[in-house]
């Protein structure tokens, strides 16, 4: 078996390229570029790079996955992610609703309760006990504090998915023409023409992609269909368990579209708040994620992927819906 080749060097000296500093794409210069490991060729490189606008003393030396190449795609993915922060900033100044506020005072939804616990607590430590379980909650909802930007266009479908569900009580036309699996299949093609073959950066798409639709196929059922649904997921079910179905062999992310796949996008981050992933991991995912999203907004994609009409089930479908709650 033949040894795998030295990596290629990605970058070269004086190049303009992107730089992640912490969750942030900067403009920056590749100023020297040197192996990660003297004594190992196959180790990689590492460059320093100089920061567009800021001073010397910030030049760094960082690993080839923080760079991206100075590509109109990666510029808009800067623009999205620093989008994305200030969004963030301005919540966190923002003065807090008079639900928060009550929350605070022990009178909003479900705080009476855990109140009246924490005064009727007797002994000292049960109260310590209770004061470690709202330490708990807040460390889990600090860890929720994942955000995905999600682009207006898109943010729209989901608005008109939602309508034609529940208000219009319509459904997905399934099979869809172009299943999740098939549309994440061609955000990867689109993407290798412009990653290295063979670089960390396609390997993690790659593995990015195949984590994605183990979490559609597992967690639609239970995360992803509006009640008005349920009916034609069990119809679909039922199809895919029988042999001779046209549906036999196949995932669901082989049935179900772009629609469905938008609601995997919004549940993403209570999904990460759920594994063990570090932050960096966690960053690099999120990139991923909105990479993605901003090339599903794009004008060829959207025509593509989403339904337009929506179907009628019938009156039939409407009473069983109905005799099921």
């Amino acid at each position: 078996m033949a040894p795998a080749p030295a990596p290629e060097q990605q970058f070269k000296k004086d190049e303009k390229a992107l730089c992640f500093h912490h969750e942030l794409l900067y403009e920056a210069k590749v100023l020297e570029v040197k192996p990660l490991d003297e004594s190992d060729k196959k180790s990689g490189f590492q460059y320093k790079v100089h920061y567009k606008g800021w001073k010397n003393t910030w030049d760094d030396w960082v690993p080839e996955d923080r760079l991206r190449k100075l590509s109109p795609e990666n510029r808009e993915l800067a623009n999205n992610l620093r989008h994305e922060m200030l969004a963030a900033q301005r919540a966190a100044r923002a003065p807090p609703p008079a639900a928060i506020k009550k929350k605070t005072q022990g009178s909003a939804r479900g705080s009476e309760e855990r109140q009246t616990s924490v005064s009727a607590a007797g002994p000292r430590g049960q109260k310590r006990m209770r004061d470690q379980d709202l330490e708990k909650e807040e460390t889990f909802q600090s860890r929720r504090a994942v955000r995905i930007y999600m682009p207006d266009r898109l943010k729209s479908l989901l608005v008109d998915d939602w309508e034609n569900i529940t208000k219009n009580l319509q459904l997905v036309q399934l099979p869809s023409g172009k299943p999740a699996g098939v549309i994440l299949d061609e955000f990867l093609e689109a993407q290798r023409a412009r990653r290295q073959l063979g670089s960390i950066e396609l390997d993690i798409l790659e593995e990015v992609v195949q984590g994605l639709k183990e979490y559609f196929n597992k967690s639609l059922g239970r995360l992803l269909l509006y009640r008005f649904e349920r009916q034609q997921f069990f119809d679909i079910h039922t199809r895919m368990e029988k042999a001779t179905s046209d549906l036999a062999g196949k995932t669901l992310a082989d049935i179900y579209g772009g629609e469905h796949l938008l609601r995997l996008f919004v549940s993403m981050p209570e999904l990460i708040a759920q594994t063990n992933m570090d932050s960096q991991a966690i960053n690099r995912l999120r990139e991923e994620l909105t990479s993605m999203l901003t090339w599903l907004s794009k004008e060829p994609q959207v025509n593509s992927f989403f339904a337009s009409t929506y179907e009628s089930p019938g009156q039939a479908y409407i009473d069983k819906v109905k005799s099921s709650t």
